[in-house]
C-alpha cells in the first residue's frame, strides 16, 4: 500500500505559478498528476513520469507551462506550473502505478492503482 499527500495548491492571478508536491511512502512507481475541474467534469491526466524519471508526458493543454519532475531520495513527485490560467483552475491529484506506463497510457485513471486525496488549485483572470 502507497500513501500520497499532495501539497502546494492555492489561489492566484492568471500568468502566477505554483509548485505542487506529493509525497509518497514508497517508491519505483509510474507517477501522474491528474485534475479534475468543477463542473462534474471527467478527471484528465496533465503530465507522467516514468520510474527513475526518464521518461515524461505532457497532456497539450500544459506543454510548454508545466514540468513534472521527481526526488526518489525524498520520494516526492512535483509539478511546476507557470503561465497559470483559469482553465488550469482544478483539483490536482496524484497517482501511482505498479505498471510501466509510456505515452498515452500514462493518462489513463484506471491504470493507476493508488491516489492521493488531491489540492485545489484556483486561477482567477
Amino acid at each position: 500500500q502507497v500513501q500520497l499527500v499532495e501539497s502546494g495548491g492555492g489561489s492566484v492571478q492568471a500568468g502566477g505559478s505554483l509548485r505542487l508536491s506529493c509525497a509518497a511512502s514508497g517508491n519505483n512507481y509510474s507517477m501522474c498528476w491528474f485534475r479534475q475541474a468543477p463542473g462534474g467534469k471527467e478527471r484528465e491526466g496533465v503530465a507522467g513520469i516514468s520510474t527513475g524519471g526518464i521518461s515524461t508526458f505532457y497532456a497539450d493543454s500544459v506543454k510548454g507551462r508545466f514540468t513534472i519532475s521527481r526526488d526518489d531520495a525524498k520520494k516526492t513527485l512535483y509539478l511546476e506550473m507557470n503561465s497559470l490560467q483559469a482553465d488550469d483552475t482544478a483539483m490536482y491529484y496524484c497517482a501511482a502505478s505498479r505498471r510501466v506506463l509510456r505515452g498515452p497510457s500514462s493518462f489513463i485513471p484506471a491504470n493507476y492503482d493508488y491516489w492521493g486525496q488531491g489540492t485545489q488549485v484556483t486561477v482567477s483572470s
